[in-house]
């Protein structure tokens, strides 16, 4: 074999970079003694052709260049150091190693007990294991990242006039007769002429993709015949999952880029969910990969007082140390690189919590807020959080700082909370309609700092939310103990599917107004995909483990499928159409110039406003919310007032019906655009009721008037004055809040 040409190198860019006359390869470790790159003639094969020493070392990065070395080369290390668990160190050069920053990576971890850097029969870590892996180690592959992005161009749509889809790569398509078959469950199908023209027709702003970065199948599961289906167990930050692609030595690099294009040539921009908070590799018992014998020591957080162990402020074993400053580069390169070469349009950052932990505590003033906040990169890009952790004082809805939006779970539990009748929800409730001033107006954020959701991948599908009472992920394989225990859901009187049509029929509604809550709430909303066409789990909550249909969307609609999508997808493009669902910025809560009226005005069902004592009484359910379009405050980028319709949105989540009484002066019309008690949601042909007329509202209902003649209906002013309404004389009880007769929560 003629030996291989070496050259010095240079110490950065960390990982892989072809160079068009040859590769540069560098990797970080301070505390190794040696790192050996391991050259491979393809995946399949048993062993390395080429062990290549890298003899230079520089600011702790040890490199070299390769002028032999071409794209699609596959590639590994190994490196030497001491096996010594109790002081933190776990190197073992017979393991073959992922490269931290590799571009791509090709094939799966092929498990079997030398995949663990100890000896896995003696039932604890401290023995070092010998045996070669490196047959079954997933291979690093060289890329060539240029491709012809021509005149692709961000979307860059304000997050306050976004709507977000969550989605599952391969569960969106991978049932879909409309998508060639071959390539069913990809990027290529996200991409597809068919899957762009159903996003866009649906109004989506934006994808929310599970995650995409390479990850590992757990050993537990493939033991149990399930695979990791979500995505949440990364062990390779730079690299697009091969699994989503048609191939796997570079192929799946072009893909992505090939998806992004055709996302933002519809206008459709691309976001990243993140798993930055740990890795794949597990706790001292888990297997070595990458990280835990690259550097352990300074890679991950380790017990202070027995570095052996890991802090786990995750659930999963590890955590990343962030406080260390070649990690936090990592995980900086790594976003910088998803945005400038992959050119995604924002990141949700999965228990974001962990990233901004300075020792043990949350942190506002962390270092990973700071970086973050003056790159001028990744400052110009959608950061969302998922504002919490398992870790002592790790839930900080509302505590991210500007810049940041935060998955708003207090919004979801309000919600749920709500339509499922429970009591002392009507205040919290308001604050979700109006994007949640109680958590985000004090610290200098705006309405669009609050991405509200009913359901996600975490838990049950909208569907399932109004069909069962209680988990059902006996699937799994852990005895239906996995999953949360506390989803605030209503099965509506059965349990799972139901052949009564009364139940069935409120089940209908009752997703309605869930879905008419979420568009015509303040804030961003993000719609789980498939809800829009009642995809179900069968009840499991927890289906991060099913890549089966238990979680892929189905695409054989009934009548049903067909009317709820029709209903989301009409809710969708009217808050497109009124800037008033969208507001940049909060209400005042005060008079407009002019006009008694105020931008936002809540009413009882006698057609007053609320008082103190209504919004503190724990059996009111029934709540109308006035929403003033004639304001100045918020304007266009031209500096002109944005004016729209006022808008009147009634919500009873009692099990009776009530009057309300529609509020105004004797010349205020309201027309009837949205009522959840019909099939269709939207009213086929507007109905104009007067001020002081009483309206039916529907048991478990939502209704959306717009005024059609009076104040605020684009021409005419005049004195909208507190408790001064054209009431009826008689029946003055159905214009009042009233206690429920017996439980609704005995029913469930």
């Amino acid at each position: 074999m003629v030996p291989l040409k070496t050259w010095l190198g240079r110490p950065y860019p960390l990982g892989a970079t072809w160079q068009g006359n040859g590769t540069n390869f560098a990797i970080y470790s301070e505390r190794a003694t040696g790192v050996d790159l391991c050259l491979f003639d393809d995946i399949d094969a048993p062993a390395e052709t080429i062990r290549v020493r890298m003899t230079e070392q520089s600011d702790e990065v040890w490199h070299v260049f390769l002028p032999e070395v071409h794209p699609g080369q596959l590639y590994g290390y190994r490196v030497h150091g001491p096996y010594e668990p109790e002081d933190g160190d776990r190197f073992n050069a017979a393991k073959l190693l992922i490269d931290p920053y590799a571009k791509a990576i090709a094939g799966g971890v092929n498990w079997s007990d030398e995949m663990f850097g100890y000896v896995l029969a003696d039932g604890d870590d401290l023995e070092r294991d010998y045996r070669d892996d490196g047959w079954g180690i997933p291979k690093c592959v060289v890329v060539d990242t240029s491709f012809a992005w021509g005149d692709d161009h961000r979307p860059d749509t304000p997050l306050a006039r976004s709507v977000i889809y969550e989605m599952h790569v391969k569960g969106f398509s991978r049932l879909c007769p409309q998508i060639p078959k071959e390539i069913r469950g990809t990027y290529a199908a996200v991409a597809s002429p068919w899957a762009i023209e159903y996003l866009k027709g649906l109004g989506v702003t934006a994808v929310e993709l599970l995650p995409v970065h390479q990850f590992v199948d757990d050993k537990v599961l493939i033991d149990k015949g399930l695979t990791n289906y979500w995505g949440y167990n990364t062990i390779g930050y730079f690299a697009p999952d091969c699994r989503y692609a048609t191939g796997c030595t570079g192929a799946q690099v072009t893909e992505f880029k090939q998806m992004v294009k055709a996302l933002h040539a519809a206008g459709i921009e691309v976001i990243l969910d993140v798993v930055y908070n740990h890795t794949a590799e597990g706790n001292h018992l888990g297997p070595t990969l990458s990280f835990k014998g690259v550097d352990n020591f300074n890679y991950y957080r380790l017990v202070p007082d027995n570095l052996r162990y890991y802090m786990d402020y995750t659930g999963t074993g590890n955590t990343l140390n962030v406080m260390h400053a070649r990690v936090l580069q990592l995980i900086m390169d790594s976003l910088r690189y998803w945005v400038t070469e992959m050119r995604v349009d924002g990141f949700r950052f999965d228990l974001a919590a962990t990233l901004a932990r300075e020792l043990h505590a949350v942190s506002k003033l962390s270092a990973f807020f700071d970086i973050i906040h003056q790159d001028p990169v990744l400052s110009q890009v959608k950061l969302i959080a998922e504002p919490w952790d398992v870790g002592e004082g790790g839930y900080q809805v509302g505590n991210f700082p500007v810049l940041w939006a935060e998955w708003n779970g207090k919004y979801r539990d309000s919600v749920r909370g709500y339509w499922k009748g429970d009591e002392g929800q009507i205040g919290d409730m308001a604050y979700r309609l109006s994007g949640s001033p109680d958590l985000y107006r004090w610290n200098g954020k705006r309405p669009y700092a609050s991405i509200n959701f009913i359901t996600a991948h975490d838990g049950y599908t909208l569907a399932d939310l109004v069909s069962y009472n209680e988990k059902h992920n006996e699937a799994n394989g852990e005895e239906n103990k996995d999953g949360d225990n506390n989803n605030k859901s209503w099965n509506c009187g059965a349990e799972g599917a139901s052949e009564d049509e009364k139940i069935n029929a409120l089940r209908r509604r009752q997703q309605r107004n869930f879905l008419a809550t979420l568009f015509l709430s303040q804030g961003v909303p993000m719609l789980c995909g498939g809800d829009e066409c009642g995809r179900t789990q069968n009840g499991n909550n927890n289906a991060y483990c099913q890549d089966n249909e238990i979680s892929w969307t189905h695409w054989d609609w009934d009548e049903d499928a067909r009317n709820l999508h029709e209903f989301t997808t009409r809710l969708i493009h009217f808050r497109h159409e009124h800037p008033i669902f969208r507001r940049p910025k909060f209400f005042q809560g005060r008079k407009i110039r002019g006009s008694e009226i105020k931008d936002i005005m809540w009413f009882n069902p006698g057609g007053t406003e609320m008082n103190d004592e209504e919004w503190t009484t724990p059996f009111v359910r029934t709540l109308g919310m006035l929403l003033g379009g004639d304001t100045i405050d918020v304007r266009d980028e031209r500096g002109e007032p944005i004016r729209d319709d006022t808008f009147l949105i009634l919500i009873n989540s009692h099990h009776e019906p009530l009057n309300f009484v529609l509020p105004g002066e004797q010349d205020v019309k309201w027309e009837l655009l949205l009522d959840t008690r019909l099939e269709e949601g939207f009213a086929a042909a507007p109905e104009t009721k007067d001020a002081g007329d009483e309206f039916a509202l529907m048991e478990r209902s939502f209704s959306l008037f717009r005024l059609s003649t009076g104040e605020h209906s684009h021409a005419r002013t005049g004195a909208w004055k507190k408790r001064e309404v054209r009431a009826p004389a008689a029946k003055p009880a159905k214009a009042k809040h009233t206690r429920e007769k017996g439980s609704t929560s005995a029913r469930r």
